[in-house]
């Protein structure tokens, strides 16, 4: 798998977020960062998510994906576009319960947005933690049939604090 790499565009309340190869933890800092920016507008008119050069995603970026679509549901009264064509994807998205929560695609979008990397964040490892563990538990609250995957993992995580 590739380095995963995360592009965005903001243009007059829409936003788009572009993951490309292997999206890990590591950049999880960086796209919740990106999330506040979106959840400090008020004017949000579409989120969209592009998957369609994704390799793979992990659980901390899922849970991230979650609270980026529970959020805008609650505040904007929008489900998050998801465009993804990877059947290995695809599964966990389902398995994991996003179909309940986001508007998923396989086609591919026409789109004219101008990306950008995503500003990169050196967080704090007690930071990481915090965020990894409210990304799991955002996963559970989504679907409680992940909690036997995740239970373990929110515990030790837990009490560490």
């Amino acid at each position: 798998m590739s380095v995963g790499r995360i592009l965005v565009s903001d243009e007059a309340g829409n936003y788009l977020i572009k993951f490309i190869g292997d999206v890990r933890v590591t950049l999880c800092g960086s796209l919740n960062r990106y999330m506040e920016t979106i959840f400090g507008n008020s004017d949000v008119k579409k989120v969209v998510v592009d998957m369609l050069e994704a390799e793979g995603l992990d659980s901390t970026t899922l849970g991230l994906m979650a609270k980026l679509g529970l959020h805008c549901r609650k505040a904007y009264s929008i489900d998050v576009q998801v465009f993804c064509q990877n059947p290995s994807i695809l599964h966990t998205l389902d398995c994991m319960g996003f179909n309940e929560l986001f508007d998923i695609f396989q086609q591919v979008p026409e789109s004219n947005a101008k990306l950008h990397s995503i500003v990169s964040v050196d967080a704090e490892v007690d930071d990481i933690r915090k965020q990894v563990l409210e990304a799991h538990k955002l996963l559970v609250q989504l679907n409680p049939e992940n909690s036997t995957e995740f239970t373990d993992l929110i515990r030790a995580l837990e009490s560490d604090q």
